[in-house]
């Protein structure tokens, strides 16, 4: 451990504690500081109708716990914060007055709660030198402002980043050069059933998981992950004609990494599928194409479960008029174009769509509704998870009960919050951390099918 006077000063914004309420905990023998413009924003967010305001209660009863005993001026000076693992002191954590700023370092009015926190921190690393300050925020503008009022250290609040550079993320599948069994020569296969299985060395692959699947670029051969040993690997053959003769609906696969998802979407044993990729690249398609096969032609789920995120990062819905499913349909018309699209050759295409909807049983929910709820024998679609936290996810996922298959699908490039990241997006973090589920698959939808006019500017754009 370093020596105390070596220890960083960590200033934390308002959105830090709204993401993790716990963080004050993630600093190690740091100090942490809370200003008091947070306490006071937390104290406005509490009492708010909306999902973020459990998260700021957790926050102010997490300090009221480490505050509880303490006198004012230890609450100014630092209370210790005891490890969790050997009830060791580690760190301190204080609350610092705003009044106490010193007017010479001020870079903004007082008048924006960020500009206070800022100016906090300035006086802090005006007066603790030469120790290293450090604002940790999610706001991506603020961290600009910070750095621009001369703020040596803002950073992003990364302990629950799983991946550094989004080009790491695993896209669940590895494509191999040239002929797969060119490479491989030792091969033990079985069969059990209609499925054959291959076991070849470990190295020929590389780094694998469960339910990755594996492809090589002579269109001959397909197979996904089954089973990991020390040296070896077991791979359950598909066949590549097979996996591009798989379909859903009346939806054929346009490329592999289609066959792919579709054998994910369409198999009961897999509980999660995340689809990642491009706008245009199918996502919404095949997965309301698979959820109606699955419902209305094979009858493994009773109902369609579709929620995504709302505006704000899923805090509300406003007021707008009628049922909660008639509130969601600005945001779900994704889902409804979808349906048209699925149906369009019908004679009546409302009517057919009307139909499915009652015979499918598809209801559409807000997240905000999730809370609490348990969820048995449905197929549920998350659409646009990209703007998702990695706790609101957690919620969504432990709702998820007996005989429920969850979809997620979103696309990175296209994250509207102000205080997520590609790599720090709730879609990331549920890729990386399930990756080693035997019960899940995630497959990245390569390349853009809708129309070459979305291809072209998907690329050039």
């Amino acid at each position: 451990m370093e020596e105390k006077s070596a220890s960083k000063l960590f200033i934390l914004d308002t959105n830090v504690l709204l993401h993790e309420p716990l963080a004050i905990y993630s600093f190690q023998e740091h100090d942490v500081v809370i200003p008091m413009t947070v306490l006071e924003e937390l104290d406005r967010i509490k009492d708010r109708q909306k999902d973020v305001s459990r998260d700021a209660r957790i926050a102010i009863r997490a300090l009221e716990d480490i505050f509880a005993t303490a006198s004012p001026e230890e609450i100014v000076s630092g209370v210790e914060l005891k490890n969790e693992a050997d009830n060791q002191a580690s760190g301190k954590v204080s609350i610092f007055q705003d009044h106490s700023l010193d007017k010479n370092v001020q870079s903004f009015t007082d008048d924006e709660p960020d500009n206070r926190i800022i100016n906090a921190a300035l006086f802090l690393q005006d007066n603790n030198q030469p120790r290293e300050v450090v604002l940790v925020t999610k706001d991506i503008n603020m961290r600009l402002k910070a750095k621009g009022a001369g703020l040596n250290k803002v950073e992003d609040y990364r302990t629950d980043q799983l991946i550094d550079d989004i080009r790491l993320l695993a896209k669940g599948f590895n494509e191999l050069e040239g002929s797969f069994w060119g490479r491989v020569k030792d091969c033990d296969s079985t069969t059990s059933g209609r499925d054959t299985y291959h076991s070849v060395d470990a190295d020929i692959i590389g780094p694998s998981y469960v339910n990755q699947y594996v492809i090589d670029d002579t269109e001959s051969f397909a197979a996904r992950v089954s089973k990991i040993e020390k040296d070896k690997v077991e791979l359950l053959d598909l066949g590549y004609e097979r996996l591009m003769a798989k379909h859903a609906w009346g939806v054929h696969p346009k490329n592999i990494y289609q066959g792919m998802a579709f054998d994910a979407l369409l198999d009961p044993n897999i509980d999660l599928v995340i689809l990642t990729g491009p706008a245009g690249s199918g996502k919404t398609l095949l997965a309301m194409a698979c959820a109606l096969e699955l419902v209305v032609e094979k009858g493994i789920y009773d109902k369609i479960l579709v929620t995504r995120n709302t505006p704000d990062i899923a805090e509300s819905i406003g007021f707008l008029p009628g049922t909660e499913e008639e509130k969601m349909a600005p945001w779900l018309a994704a889902i409804t174009d979808t349906l048209e699209v699925l149906h369009k050759h019908d004679e009546s295409m409302a009517g057919s769509m009307n139909y499915i909807m009652d015979k499918a049983n598809i209801q559409f929910k807000s997240v905000n509704f999730m809370r609490g709820r348990s969820i048995q024998n449905a197929f549920v679609f998350l659409d646009e998870c990209q703007n998702l936290t990695a706790s609101q996810l957690k919620t969504i996922i432990t709702r998820c009960g007996e005989g429920t298959k969850l979809v997620c699908c979103g696309n990175l490039a296209q994250i509207d919050s102000n205080y997520l990241t590609a790599v720090t997006s709730g879609l990331t973090y549920i890729v990386e951390r399930f990756k080693d589920f035997e019960g899940s698959a995630n497959v990245y939808l390569n390349g853009v099918v809708r129309s070459r006019l979305a291809s072209f500017a998907e690329e050039r754009l």
